[in-house]
């Protein structure tokens, strides 16, 4: 089993957000740990987990920032200027509930027109997973510590914070759905 993402994912989430974003950055790689963790509940879907669990945050680095909503803008990247696999890209435009906070920035039809949800549950629910169980240091946490700090981060009454609270239920089933099937592949908890 590989213990870091495919090479070239690394490269480019590296290449953007290490040294404009390095908080960024460490939370991304934290977020590739916790999908290789993963890798007995996937099977064959082991590198595609790996690659958007590394990539999934790309679209804040500042030079890809166009809508300045990072999944769109990250998919967006990984498409036009690497030509990236269609279910990745839709991994990355639509992970942890990105559709409502589309919606929450009137851009959920662009959404939903360029990168339609991925209908793999166990797929999108393990990048959940792997990104809200990832602190920002690159830590590992629990989603509920996870979420608490994001809304207290952006602030409970922004767009960010409200977007948050109403995925929250999505998150903590989506977390408690793939700790269910880690554990019946005999993956250890966090």
């Amino acid at each position: 089993m590989s213990t870091l993402p495919p090479d070239w994912a690394k490269e480019i989430a590296e290449q953007e957000l290490a040294a404009s974003l390095p908080r960024r950055w460490a939370h991304s790689q934290g977020v590739a740990r916790q999908a290789v963790r993963l890798a007995p509940t996937l099977g064959s879907d082991t590198a595609l987990l790996s690659a958007a669990a590394v990539l999934h945050d790309v679209g804040y680095a500042p030079r890809l920032a166009g809508t300045g909503f990072h999944p769109l803008d990250g998919a967006r990247f990984l498409r036009d200027s690497h030509g990236a696999d269609e279910r990745l890209t839709r991994l990355v435009a639509n992970h942890s509930s990105a559709l409502l906070e589309a919606e929450e920035r009137g851009l959920r039809h662009l959404l939903e027109l360029e990168f339609p949800l991925i209908e793999d549950q166990v797929l999108v629910d393990a990048l959940v997973y792997c990104d809200m169980t990832t602190a920002p240091d690159g830590e590992p946490t629990s989603s509920e510590q996870r979420v608490a700090e994001i809304v207290g981060r952006y602030g409970g009454d922004s767009m960010v914070g409200r977007f948050i609270r109403r995925a929250e239920p999505l998150i903590h089933a989506a977390v408690v759905r793939t700790e269910e099937r880690a554990a019946v592949a005999g993956v250890q908890p966090r």
